[in-house]
């Protein structure tokens, strides 16, 4: 009698415990959480390949006299051609300027040929490399510059373009929470379809967004890790995404086991035993996956790997720690009014996906063949995608600096408003200078900054920003000049898309090694890894297919970002295998247990269909949360991811991956021991075509 009343103290202790060291671990991290927002970087340097040409002129830029500079275009610009007064206002404003801050040479007019435009190339060391520094110079030059009258004046370059994107990824923050929050709730009360329930994961998540904010800050601190808006951004969605699957598959096992156990702590005890192995497996393989973005060389990239990884570690935790310890203090009544009796079985109602099933289970080659054709045929309009993303493309709605660029290049077609930066060793300056000169696009170069060993040459090409013209200027440069580094804004972008190719020649095989060998060791076969791993490839390249028929006709984009491929790959990969890992850990315990290979695929689709069904629907609607942003970048990204996950979830899951378990038969655990065990006879309704 003693030691049961003791068992009770301790099942009452424990969640408390539980609770009370989450309340303490979060006081202690929420000065930190907070400072996330002062680490995140959005400059160039911050997204550019480490190796790359244009992040070496940065680097170097930094060092020289008054550290790097902010760069800006002031265009005037009147339709039937700028008057005697707009010129003078033009002049008087750029004086003032001039005497209000530090440029690094006396700005000077270029007029266009058409005498409708003039700009002012202006150049200031005043912020360095402090970004609000730069938005604070680049805002006051707005605020000076301004037309009136029919006088139209802009303000662009990669100064101007850098503020207007820093100001968009500063936004992001709290509309991206508060949108992904919503969006979860909404959909956690159609789920759960109780007053209460949804508000414990919706809770716990937000907690879990807190300590990875936190933990964030930390690897930035300890480790340099890099933080952008972007990997920021992500890391909220994966939080919420994730966490809010791992709840849903926790809170369905639970709710089953309240049927079985009279004690909520033995009910959730049982719940975690039963789904937690699938969890811990799903979620290793998620972080196992963005880890493998570390191997890339472009540090946006890179930092976001850590970042993914650390949302969905925390969610993990989260969920498996402190979802368990508030439901069971909260009792059955947390499920009211649908509330699961203690010996009650559940009312049997039609299954959707026991009708899905069963039409896989009957013919498994022909929906096999069938939903293969389908994703091929998907597949097919990634040969529609548009071209890289160009800087003035990258938002959804026209800032500023994007208006003065679209204005330079209609007033000057025939040479570039951007110019290309060439870093050399100040003991060679002239003889680069001379070469630049003579080399073949170049319209002209000046020298500029010389310090710390090296000069700076301001180049420009007589061809549009990011034309194939430019660009073949940039890379005559670089072979011509050696030992020096060309960069700049085209030389950025082009180092971007070039850096990106080499990623995922590199990343996509580790990432497929990496996942294979975790589900080869969790499910102890080689053919079920294979077909999973096989099967969420086909849905990311029909995810990217359906972008392609869309992206241009629909949306009306004029590019596709440079690192879509690769992202939209590891987070589809990773997530999906997700599921993956739920259903086959589902059909391997049915196996175990004795059944035959068509009960069992189709007995771990009832049971995992729904709540696999909802978890994809939360994760897919948390990555169209990105389409919502004003940046093309992430609207791409998240559409296809979310796209992605639908496919899988309703097509690769429920009907390929089944039908393919059922014509394979025990073939589908091969070469383990599961393999080799006898069939117990299949019911004459069930049998399948012959493979």
């Amino acid at each position: 009698m003693g030691a049961a009343k003791m068992s009770a103290r301790r099942r009452r202790a424990v969640p408390w415990l539980v609770l009370g060291l989450w309340i303490v671990v979060l006081a202690a991290v929420s000065p930190f959480a907070s400072k996330l927002a002062d680490v995140q970087r959005d400059r160039a340097v911050d997204y550019l390949p480490a190796s790359a040409d244009s992040t070496q002129v940065a680097r170097i830029q930094d060092r020289l006299p008054g550290g790097e500079a902010t760069q800006m275009v002031v265009v005037y610009h009147r339709d039937g051609g700028l008057t005697a007064a707009d010129r003078t206002t033009a002049a008087d404003q750029i004086g003032r300027i001039a005497d209000e801050h530090a440029l690094t040479a006396e700005p000077r007019g270029i007029p266009s040929a058409d005498g409708t435009t003039v700009m002012y190339p202006i150049a200031s060391t005043e912020p360095g490399t402090d970004e609000k520094a730069r938005d604070r110079l680049v805002n006051d030059v707005r605020d000076i510059a301004r037309g009136g009258d029919g006088l139209g004046v802009e303000v662009g370059g990669e100064g101007a373009l850098a503020t207007d994107a820093a100001e968009v990824y500063n936004s992001l923050g709290g509309p991206l929470l508060y949108t992904t929050a919503g969006v979860v709730a909404l959909l956690l009360i159609v789920i759960y379809r109780s007053p209460l329930l949804w508000l414990v994961p919706l809770g716990v998540a937000g907690m879990s967004e807190f300590l990875a904010r936190a933990v964030a800050y930390g690897l930035n601190q300890g480790f340099g890790t890099s933080v952008t808006g972007q990997s920021g951004g992500i890391m909220t969605i994966l939080v919420f995404g994730a966490g809010t699957d791992y709840a849903l598959l926790l809170v369905s096992r639970y709710r089953e086991e309240l049927r079985r156990n009279e004690r909520p702590y033995d009910a959730m005890a049982a719940a975690l035993r039963g789904c937690g192995p699938a969890v811990l497996a799903s979620s290793g393989t998620v972080a196992a996956g963005l880890l493998c973005l570390l191997a890339a060389d472009l540090n946006s990239s890179r930092g976001m790997g850590p970042l993914g990884t650390v949302g969905v570690l925390v969610a993990l935790v989260a969920m498996l720690t402190l979802l368990p310890a508030v439901l069971v203090l909260l009792g059955r009544r947390v499920f009211w009014p649908l509330v699961p009796r203690y010996g009650s079985t559940p009312k049997v109602r039609r299954s959707l996906f026991a009708a899905m099933g069963s039409s896989a289970g009957r013919r498994p080659l022909t929906v096999l063949v069938g939903g293969a054709a389908l994703l091929g045929a998907l597949a097919l309009g990634v040969l529609n995608l548009p071209g890289s993303l160009k800087q003035e493309d990258s938002f959804t709605s026209k800032p500023d600096a994007v208006t003065a660029m679209g204005t330079l290049a209609e007033a000057y077609p025939e040479r570039s408003t951007q110019p290309v930066t060439v870093m050399t060793p100040a003991d060679r300056a002239d003889a680069t200078l001379a070469a630049v000169r003579g080399t073949e696009g170049v319209d002209s170069a000046r020298e500029g900054r010389t310090g710390d060993g090296w000069t700076e040459i301001s180049v420009i090409a007589r061809h549009a920003p990011q034309s194939a013209g430019e660009t073949a200027t940039i890379k005559a440069l670089r072979a011509e000049l050696d030992g020096s580094y060309v960069g700049g804004p085209s030389a950025q972008q082009l180092d971007l898309k070039d850096t990106n190719s080499r990623d995922r020649m590199i990343v996509v095989p580790i990432v497929l090694v990496s996942v294979l060998l975790i589900l080869i060791a969790l499910l102890r076969s080689l053919v079920a890894p294979l077909l999973l791993v096989a099967a969420v490839v086909a849905v990311w390249a029909a995810a990217l297919g359906i972008g392609g028929l869309l992206f241009g006709p629909v949306f009306g984009f004029e590019g596709t970002d440079p690192g879509l491929g690769l992202l939209s790959f590891v987070f589809l990969v990773a997530l999906g295998v997700d599921y993956g890992i739920f259903l086959m850990h589902r059909m391997r315990e049915e196996s175990l247990a004795g059944a035959e290979p068509v009960t069992a695929a189709l007995t771990a689709l009832r049971a995992t269909g729904g709540v696999i069904a909802s978890a994809g629907l939360v994760l897919a609607a948390t990555f169209a949360v990105l389409t919502n942003m004003p940046l093309v970048q992430l609207v791409e990204l998240g559409f296809v991811i979310a796209v992605g996950v639908l496919l899988d979830t309703f097509l690769v899951r429920t009907y390929l991956v089944t039908s393919a378990a059922v014509a394979l038969r025990r073939k589908v655990w091969w070469p383990g021991a599961l393999s080799r065990a006898p069939e117990p006879p299949v019911p004459a309704e069930r049998q399948p075509e012959p493979v």
